[in-house]
């Protein structure tokens, strides 16, 4: 599977990465634990099969408007197979014109998971994963008073769960 995701600027990457390391530092699953030397704070817009041949091409127009100013605001919990806790991005004009244009390009080809296709999205920042209910209650205490943070999504990327990698798609990817 590939992914399409925005990627934080400087401000925004911070601000996550210090919730994640809140999450870390009381023993509790947190991203920040993620070893892997592509994993940082993102958006993602999709999820698909397979992307266009020329991906970076293809998603010029979509990412032209970069970077997109953002809020994130309320914690959220999706109690999904991979029990989730994200901090929500509230969802502006701008963010969402860039997130319908990523689907425009992918032209209902995707193949991937519906729950990002315009009208179903909930966009968020993963802030940890695998959270059983009371692991889930400890985290969302230690997360008690986290503020709305700002910032931008300064750059878009792709990723290849399969090999692992990322290719850039536009400004800071």
């Amino acid at each position: 599977m590939h992914t399409i995701e925005l990627t934080c600027d400087d401000m925004l990457d911070s601000a996550v990465r210090a919730a994640w390391d809140r999450l870390a530092a009381e023993g509790l699953p947190s991203q920040a634990r993620h070893p892997h030397p592509s994993n940082r704070p993102h958006l993602t817009l999709a999820v698909c099969e397979r992307l266009p041949p020329d991906a970076p091409a293809a998603f010029a127009e979509a990412f032209g408007d970069l970077p997109v100013p953002v809020r994130l605001g309320p914690l959220l919990l999706f109690a999904g197979r991979a029990r989730v806790l994200a901090w929500g991005v509230v969802p502006e004009a701008r963010l969402l014109a860039v997130h319908a244009g990523v689907w425009r390009v992918l032209g209902g080809s995707c193949g991937g998971n519906p729950l990002h296709a315009p009208g179903r999205w909930l966009p968020h920042v993963t802030l940890a994963r695998n959270l059983d209910a009371a692991t889930r209650a400890r985290a969302v205490t230690v997360l008690d008073g986290l503020a709305e943070a700002t910032g931008a999504f300064s750059g878009a990327r792709s990723h290849d769960g399969a090999l692992r990698t990322t290719v850039p798609l536009a400004g800071q990817g």
